[in-house]
């Protein structure tokens, strides 16, 4: 197998989802390649620089898999959900690429494409920035989330209502269900919340 950055990242990814965050080395990772661990460094300098190699990929991708049509809320919505969707895809996928640094050109591609969408709707560019971060922020904050709660009993509605005196407190036991009830539900109310204001703001 040819070693190269790309095969490196695949490979990387792969392990992710095998062994998660905490156990992810670049020594684990050479042993999938069958090479030595410093032959990883011709490639990248040290095991951050390989994350965000791999969180840009991801990303890149997620851009790619968007349908952007002609409206610029069915550019949002799709990409909030590619993004959501690509994060849930790999063990930990949510903690390990929020905040890593962009190394893909190809992601920018993307980024220009929808931000054309949302100028040309009438949006200023700071507009379109900010409206476009508030879904990527959105979608990675709530795959965070997930991921970090996922299989805990501890927060299923019911559980979380037994906490809570519904006659002191009845607007709070009553969260439980849109605060861990279906995650698909869940997301697709805050992602329509953030279109329609930015709809109205628009108008």
């Amino acid at each position: 197998m040819a070693l190269d950055r790309d095969t490196v990242v695949r490979t990387a990814l792969r392990v992710l989802n095998e062994v998660g965050v905490d156990n992810l080395t670049l020594r684990r990772i050479a042993t999938e390649l069958n090479v030595q661990a410093p032959a990883l460094y011709w490639h990248f300098k040290n095991k951050q620089e390989l994350v965000d190699e791999m969180a840009s990929t991801v990303l890149a991708e997620a851009l790619g898999s968007a349908e952007y049509g002609q409206d610029w809320t069915d550019l949002l919505v799709n990409y909030g959900r590619a993004l959501r969707g690509a994060l849930l895809s790999h063990r930990d996928g949510a903690k390990v690429f929020s905040g890593t640094y962009l190394t893909r050109d190809d992601v920018y591609k993307g980024q220009d494409r929808a931000l054309r969408l949302l100028t040309d709707a009438g949006f200023s560019l700071a507009e379109g920035v900010a409206g476009l971060m508030t879904v990527h922020c959105y979608a990675t904050g709530h795959a965070v989330e997930e991921q970090a709660t996922a299989g805990d009993p501890r927060y299923r509605p019911q559980a979380r209502a037994e906490r809570i005196d519904a006659d002191e407190l009845p607007l709070a036991h009553a969260a439980g269900e849109g605060l861990f009830g279906d995650a698909d539900e869940r997301f697709e109310r805050g992602l329509r919340l953030i279109v329609n204001g930015m709809r109205k703001a628009n108008a």
